[in-house]
Formats: structure tokens, sequence, C-alpha cells
């Protein structure tokens, strides 16, 4: 038997909602059911969401519609979890995209399993996906990785941590520090393809591919502007000769240790560090170094 919520319109459950990454049509009418039916809302930012509602033409009646975000998190659980046990239908929304993508409410699942009610997902826009799409990188296999760190030294870190990874990598990143991240992926990575996705779906909406020291030129010249998408393609370690891989360890010995030089090499050409650590230890040997 299916039991319905105080508004007589949604079984009781945890219903997590996708919408819009710019564009307002680019909601589902499932994801507009629900916002008419829920019992309670939950979003990222409440003025996004009545905003949305508003251009639908749903109204919100006596409904709460509550703001759960980072800062208020552990404060608001408890009294979305009330509902839950209530029997309410609750559905949260991000501010914009999947939720749980990025999004502080990946601490809610915890709260409907604990009460034993379903979890239900909404799907709809991703600017995860959006991008892929968008980017021509390979789509087969990719790593996302949200939002890399915001100083250089933590960022970079970030970077060798992927930079074996075989697949295209996607990140997030503010305009303000997006030259400085395409600046540290080309060091750590090497001048590896890369798109650059900004304004997604809204009316100023680019997508520029090019090898990374060419776009941390172009917005070097040209800042960016609005919510970026940064997509890297994977390394090709099979394309590396061994004369080149020399060339790059003697290289980072003028300046590094014999471990750093490693670390920085293996990261930056996509190799395995052992070869590459070998490598720099004869090398080292040969100059009459320790």
């Amino acid at each position: 038997m299916t039991i319905e919520g105080k508004n007589g319109g949604l079984t009781p459950g945890l219903y997590l909602l996708a919408t819009p990454i710019g564009n307002a049509r680019d909601i589902t009418l499932r994801a507009l059911d629900i916002l008419r039916d829920a019992d309670v809302l939950a979003a990222e930012d409440t003025r996004s969401l009545r905003r949305l509602m508003e251009i639908h033409g749903i109204a919100l009646r006596d409904r709460p519609l509550l703001a759960y975000h980072d800062h208020n998190g552990a404060k608001m659980r408890p009294r979305l979890q009330g509902f839950l046990e209530q029997g309410m239908s609750l559905a949260y929304a991000s501010e914009a995209g999947t939720p749980m993508i990025s999004d502080p409410g990946f601490d809610l699942l915890p709260l409907a399993q604990e009460v034993g009610v379903p979890l239900i997902s909404a799907p709809g826009p991703s600017a995860v996906v959006t991008a892929l799409t968008l980017s021509g990188l390979p789509t087969d296999r990719f790593l996302f990785a949200g939002f890399l760190p915001n100083t250089s030294g933590a960022r970079k870190k970030a970077l060798q941590e992927v930079s074996t990874v075989p697949a295209t990598l996607v990140f997030y990143e503010s305009p303000k520090r997006l030259v400085a991240m395409l600046r540290d992926a080309q060091d750590m990575l090497g001048d590896r393809p890369a798109t650059v996705c900004r304004e997604l779906t809204k009316k100023f909406e680019e997508s520029r591919t090019a090898p990374l020291s060419e776009l941390a030129a172009h917005y070097d010249a040209t800042p960016a502007k609005g919510e970026i998408v940064v997509l890297i393609g994977k390394g090709d370690s099979a394309k590396i000769r061994e004369i080149d891989l020399e060339t790059e360890v003697e290289q980072a010995l003028q300046t590094m240790s014999v471990r750093d030089a490693a670390d920085y090499v293996s990261a930056r050409l996509g190799v395995k560090r052992r070869p590459v650590y070998q490598l720099a230890m004869r090398l080292t040997a040969q100059n009459g170094g320790d």
C-alpha cells in the first residue's frame, strides 16, 4: 500500500532534486511535480529556489521552505529529520545542478537511512556532464575532482595525486583562481589538451579548447567571469621517449633533490615514479653527486 504525504501527492521520503545550472527551462516535469507536491522544501539557496518556482508557476502555499547549507547544516539536520519521522515528503535542491555533487546535501542521506524512509533522486542537469559533452575530450572514462585547494602548493599536490589517472580530469574552479590553476596544472601534468567551460546554458556560454599553456595565456589577457568547469585530457606516457625523460630529469636535478625531482617529473609526465627515481639516482651518480 502506498502511503501519501501530508499534501497527498508524494510518498514520504527524501527527494533529491536536480535544478537548472543556468537556463530555468532545463528542469524536468518530474522535478516540477515534486516541487508542487512535497510537504517540506529545503534548498542550499532558498532565493534561487523561490525564483525557480515563480518562473514555473508553482506556489509555495503554507509549506516550509528552509535553507540548508554548509554554515547551518548541523543545526538544521535534526529539524529535517523530524519532518521525515512525521511521515512527510522532504525535497532538497542544491543551488544549481544535481544534489550531492560538490554540495552540502551529502550529510542529509544518513537521515533518510536512519529514519528508514525512501531516498529518491529526480535526475537532471549537471555541470560536469554538460561540460564533458562540449569539451571534445574522451568521455569513456573521467574523474571528477571537485574544487582544488586555494594555495598553489596544496593545489599542485592535489594535481600530482591525479596525474597518473588514465582519464579525463574534471574540476570546478573560481574565475579568480583560473589562471593560477591552469599554470599549476601545466607544471604538474604537462601541457595537456584542456577545455575551459564557463556560464554553461546561460547567455554568455563559452567552451574553449587548447593546450593548458594557451588557455592560461588567454585567460590572463582576458579574465574569465561566471561559473567555470575545467577539463584536462589524460596523459599519454606511451609517447614519452627515454631521451625525453632523461632530459626532464636532468633539468629537474639542477634545482631539486633526487626525491623531489622524481616526484615532479613523474607527475608532470604522467609516468610511474619508481623508474624516474632510479633514473635520477643514476644520473646523480654519473655526475658525481651524493
